[in-house]
C-alpha cells in the first residue's frame, strides 16, 4: 500500500482549512485516511501550521509520499531537514548530538524571520490604520468646510433679505397710496 501525506480540505466556501493527513494514494482527497498529523490554516498571516512533529518524522523516515503542497509544509516546519540530517547519522557523516546541535540553531533561526515578519506585518497593519484615519479626518474636514461654506451665504443673504423685507414692508403703503389716487381718478 502506497501512502501519501496530503491536505484535507475543511472550513467553508471560500476560507479554507486543512487537516494534514496520511491517507492511502487510492483514497480521495476528503475521504479515509489512516492518520492525522495537522492542521493548517493559511487564512492568517503568517499562514498557522500545527503539526505533531515526530508522528510526521516518523512517516517521512518509512517512506510516505508527500503532495507538493505537503512536501512545503513540512519543509517549512522542519520536518524534512530533520530526516536529512538522520541520513547523515545513517551514513556515519554526524552523530546524534551534532544533528541536534543544527537542528536546533536551525529552528532559532526560523523563529527568528518568522517573528520579524509578523512584527513586520502588524507594523504595516498600523501604518496603514493611521493612514486610513488621517484620509477619513481629511475627508471629514474638508465636509465640515464645504458645509460651512454653503451655509455662510445663507447667512448673508438672510442679512441681505432683512432690508428687503423692511422695504416691502414699506413698499404696501406706496401701493395703497397709489391705488387711493387711481380710485380718485376714477370717481371724478
Amino acid at each position: 500500500m502506497a501512502t501519501k501525506i496530503r491536505l484535507q480540505r475543511h472550513g467553508k466556501k471560500g476560507y479554507a482549512f486543512y487537516h494534514v493527513v496520511v491517507a492511502d494514494s487510492r483514497a480521495p482527497r476528503d475521504g479515509r485516511f489512516i492518520e492525522k498529523l495537522g492542521t493548517y490554516n493559511p487564512n492568517t498571516n503568517p499562514a498557522t501550521i500545527d503539526i505533531d512533529f515526530d508522528k510526521t518524522l516518523n512517516w517521512v523516515t518509512t517512506g510516505a509520499e508527500m503532495s507538493d503542497t505537503a512536501r512545503a509544509i513540512l519543509s517549512y516546519k522542519g520536518v524534512l531537514y530533520k530526516n536529512h540530517l538522520l541520513k547523515g547519522v545513517k551514513k556515519g557523516a554526524l552523530t546524534e548530538a551534532d544533528v541536534e546541535k543544527k537542528f536546533e540553531a536551525w529552528l532559532k533561526d526560523k523563529e527568528s524571520k518568522i517573528s520579524k515578519k509578523s512584527e513586520g506585518h502588524s507594523e504595516s497593519m498600523k501604518k496603514a490604520e493611521a493612514e486610513r484615519l488621517a484620509a477619513e479626518k481629511a475627508t471629514s474636514e474638508a465636509r465640515a468646510k464645504e458645509l460651512a461654506a454653503k451655509n455662510a451665504p445663507a447667512e448673508e443673504e438672510v442679512a441681505e433679505e432683512t432690508p428687503a423685507a423692511e422695504a416691502a414692508e414699506e413698499a404696501p403703503e406706496a401701493p395703497a397710496a397709489e391705488e387711493k389716487k387711481e380710485d380718485e381718478k376714477e370717481e371724478k
